[in-house]
């Protein structure tokens, strides 16, 4: 191998995974990830930042056009801003298409476990029950995830396969998918 040469890694070298809030975005991202021993990015850790203040779209697309820069990874979260870093250098975008109800029971077990054990999830920033009560679909997951669940149904994996043809689009529909979709990509 010359210097400088990259080995040759056999399957997708950079994921993307995507789907409604409470899908199982980031425990597929962070298994695959780790399973195939790639680094591994949270857009939601980037996006953000402490006190729940969003990371201007500059700084965030400078963020994560460097880490798409790399030759592997594995990447999770549904922003716009950076989709197409992420997308066109994909090899493989993942949508978790689990039926709604699945989704909403998941959801709502994890904030109510997050807020209650009052769990830091990125940047200082913790769920609390006062936003699960809210209204305000930018403060209530919950809300968020039943509003946005049809689009990742419907639009996105269309989207992605019209503006990343560079990209493989799977569809997992399903728990038992996911679990296959994960078996497939061990190392």
């Amino acid at each position: 191998m010359a210097l400088g040469d990259e080995p040759q890694v056999e399957g997708p070298q950079r994921i993307v995974v995507q789907g409604p809030s409470g899908s199982g975005k980031t425990t597929l991202a962070q298994s695959l990830a780790s399973s195939l021993g790639y680094p591994y990015l949270e857009l939601d850790s980037v996006f953000h930042q402490e006190n729940w203040t969003p990371l201007d779209a500059n700084a965030f697309r400078d963020v994560v056009s460097t880490f798409a820069e790399q030759p592997r990874w594995v990447c999770d979260g549904n922003y716009r801003v950076v989709r197409d870093l992420l997308w066109g250098r994909a090899d493989v975008i993942v949508f978790i298409d689990l039926p709604k109800w699945q989704v909403m029971t998941r959801i709502i077990k994890r904030t109510l476990r997050r807020a209650l054990g009052r769990a830091e999830l990125w940047n200082g920033n913790r769920e609390s029950l006062r936003n699960l009560l809210s209204r305000d679909p930018e403060r209530n997951i919950v809300l968020w995830s039943w509003n946005t669940h049809a689009r990742y149904r419907e639009t996105l994996p269309n989207e992605a396969r019209i503006g990343a043809p560079n990209a493989e689009v799977t569809i997992l529909r399903g728990s038992k998918a996911v679990g296959r979709f994960i078996e497939g990509h061990q190392r």
